[in-house]
């Protein structure tokens, strides 16, 4: 961010943090914060909108935790009130690239927009990516149940710091096809929180807050942008190098690419920093 120092620090400690203290609750929110520009993106438009912000990071196994210390700079830099880490091994059970179970996929895009990114465009210039076909909807990189589970995680939190929303950075327009992406799912998690615990039954279950939901990836930067947003603290490859390099190749990094492409802008991370 541009803005100063953080206001506050962003614990990963296993203390309350305060949290004691105070349960009304004011106008808290429990961020699902991955690291990556999404869920960057979706905390930036929650502390605008005056939230506190606790944001709550899984190591569930990922092959790779430079998005860890991602989301630790993000937290730091967005002044998260708490940012707790804690581990969910759902390597354990396999079934994604993601948690080593298999190869992590090249994008189905013919044309790369990484070239373009660094490369850079003309102004006004509105690159132009074409999708292979896919055999599958749904890729390898689908992690099962990824977003139920880290929901149900938020939402523990949440109902313990009485906070108004949970907030994720899921996006159903350019993504990768996930079904705990889509609209429908974020409705019926919202519809179990007002079943599945005590605040609901009391009338006061959290938001499940999606502000990026119906944005393009290209939305998605400039809204970050215009909020003064660093997207080179950010991380978006499932398959970087040993030095925390993005690969270029895999889908996240093509779809992120192909956003600051047609957004007009040039991504920092892949920038030199003076």
């Amino acid at each position: 961010m541009n803005d100063g120092p953080a206001r506050h620090s962003a614990k990963r400690d296993g203390g309350n943090d305060g949290e004691g203290a105070k349960r009304d609750g004011g106008h808290r929110a429990v961020v699902l914060l991955s690291g990556g520009l999404d869920s960057a993106t979706a905390a930036a438009l929650a502390r605008r909108e005056g939230f506190e912000l606790y944001g709550l990071t899984v190591r569930y196994g990922q092959v790779h935790a430079v998005e860890i210390a991602a989301a630790r700079a993000i937290a730091a830099a967005l002044g998260f009130t708490a940012h707790r880490e804690i581990d969910v091994d759902l390597r354990s059970f396999g079934g994604s690239s993601l948690v080593g179970d298999g190869e992590i996929p090249e994008s189905e895009l013919r044309t790369s927009p990484l070239d373009a990114a660094r490369g850079g465009l003309s102004p006004g210039r509105r690159p132009h990516f074409e999708l292979r076909t896919s055999s599958s909807s749904v890729p390898s990189t689908y992690v099962p149940a990824r977003n139920t589970v880290m929901l149900s995680l938020a939402l523990a939190w949440a109902e313990v710091l009485s906070a108004e929303r949970i907030v994720i950075g899921v996006n159903a327009l350019d993504y990768s096809g996930y079904p705990d992406c889509r609209p429908e799912f974020i409705a019926a998690f919202e519809y179990l929180a007002s079943l599945a615990t005590k605040a609901g039954i009391e009338g006061h279950a959290p938001r499940i807050w999606a502000p990026l939901q119906h944005l393009t990836k290209a939305a998605i930067i400039r809204a970050g942008v215009e909020l003064g947003l660093d997207y080179g603290l950010t991380h978006s490859c499932y398959n970087p190098d040993a030095a925390g390099r993005p690969c270029g190749r895999c889908d996240s990094c093509e779809l992120r690419a192909r956003g600051f492409a047609e957004a007009g802008l040039a991504d920092p991370l892949l920038s030199p920093r003076g």
